[in-house]
């Protein structure tokens, strides 16, 4: 059903201005529709999967079954995912209740710090920006030329993950290297920025403001995956670096490795530059330890018959905790521990795998709770509050766009309800 000023719903209700998110991955296109009202809404959420594969899917989850379906498309790369993603909204949105478009955007490189509005100035120094971040961003310009040419008087949002990190304390942003490259902006950066404002936003309703204040570590444990630490609101340290490849093991990324691989594989194996950056980003982590999967169901799945899924899980589980316990000493203490993403949200396995022998910083999990993956699953009489808590990225990008167009929207009129 088309979205428009004016008309009304099916059930009577008046229909109100929408915000379009946007969220590319490397073989992916996330998008949701949110009532712009007082209220940010969900009224929908889909995505373009599997592109450049055989077996694209064009999947779309709405309020109704009338708007809800799971097509095959023919999506052969991004330009083409594009064009289907915009006809669709030609197809099922007025335009004219389109107020705005947020796209996330990985990475900001030096300059932008804040969420702001797309111009094609911004564009022409993001291209200038594609070596921080090869992975992400080309696609990303892709994304927010295509709209522009096609949509002109469209709002566009830039909603950047390196944003919540921007003030990082000096001694966190320095990379020991000569400093001469810090002119050129490479220094540590910090990612999944949209989940983390998420997470503090959340953790503050549900906790309260003083636990928000607190000393905390939030760990987005996902496809990608990082841990950020925050004290008094305000982040202090996060473990990926200048580039999202960086901190612990994830499902595809190495994480942190020891820089003279590069030599190594260069003269063992005449490895280049693309290639070492290929396999650090698509061809390690769980899947390279494993050899059989990138997914941590199917790793949890197959421990009892395959030593390398048992390394590659515990890999993973090791550099985590250590990544707390680092961040508790960064921190001077440990209020909260926030799991979040795919992973910290629905393993239980996983994450009492990490918390086991982090009692002596007051971390101790309640079995049951954990299992039932509750808000909160440390015991009560424990020193610091584990909490796993779903993040929502495309809701944050969705008031972040209303916030830099400066539409009428209130974290007060959040409905807890309709998150998701």
């Amino acid at each position: 059903m088309k979205a428009a000023q004016g008309k009304t719903r099916a059930d009577g209700a008046s229909l109100v201005p929408c915000i379009l998110t946007i969220n590319d991955g490397s073989s992916s296109i996330k998008f949701a529709l949110f009532d712009a009202g007082q209220s940010l809404r969900r009224i929908l959420a889909g995505r373009i999967e599997r592109i450049g594969l055989s077996d694209a899917r064009f999947a779309v989850k709405g309020n109704t079954q009338t708007d809800t379906f799971t097509r095959p498309v023919k999506a052969p790369n991004h330009a083409a995912a594009v064009d289907l993603l915009m006809d669709w909204i030609e197809e099922q949105i007025t335009l004219s209740a389109l107020a705005g478009v947020g796209h996330r955007v990985v990475h900001g490189g030096p300059n932008y710090r804040e969420h702001q509005r797309i111009t094609p100035e911004m564009v022409e120094e993001l291209r200038q920006f594609t070596p921080f971040d090869p992975q992400h961003l080309p696609e990303e310009i892709l994304l927010t030329e295509a709209f522009r040419r096609r949509f002109p008087g469209l709002p566009q949002v830039a909603c950047f993950d390196t944003a919540f990190h921007r003030d990082l304390p000096r001694v966190a942003q320095l990379l020991p290297i000569p400093r001469r490259y810090e002119a050129q902006g490479v220094r540590r950066y910090g990612f999944h920025g949209l989940s983390y404002a998420f997470l503090m936003e959340e953790l503050e309703r549900v906790a309260g403001a003083q636990a928000a204040r607190g000393r905390i570590v939030l760990a987005h444990l996902g496809n990608g995956a990082s841990l950020a630490a925050v004290r008094d609101g305000k982040p202090m340290d996060t473990s990926m670096g200048f580039t999202p490849t960086a901190g612990v093991p994830m499902s595809t990324r190495s994480g942190d490795l020891d820089p003279g691989l590069v030599l190594y594989l260069a003269r063992t194996e005449q490895m280049d530059a693309t290639q070492f950056n290929e396999m650090v980003n698509s061809h390690s982590g769980l899947l390279g330890v494993s050899e059989t999967s990138s997914d941590m169901r199917d790793l949890l799945a197959r421990e009892a018959e395959d030593v390398r899924a048992v390394e590659a899980v515990s890999l993973f589980c090791y550099q985590v905790k250590k990544w707390i316990g680092a961040f508790a000493a960064a921190l001077g203490g440990l209020d909260t521990v926030v799991f979040s993403g795919g992973i910290g949200e629905n393993a239980p396995v996983v994450r009492e795998r990490i918390c086991e022998g982090l009692d002596f910083l007051g971390v101790e999990l309640d079995e049951k709770q954990n299992a039932a993956n509750a808000g909160v699953i440390s015991h009560k009489a424990t020193e610091v509050a584990v909490r796993v808590i779903r993040t929502d990225e495309e809701w944050m990008i969705a008031k972040t766009v209303c916030r830099v167009l400066d539409l009428n929207i209130g974290k007060e009129n959040y409905d807890e309800n309709e998150k998701h």
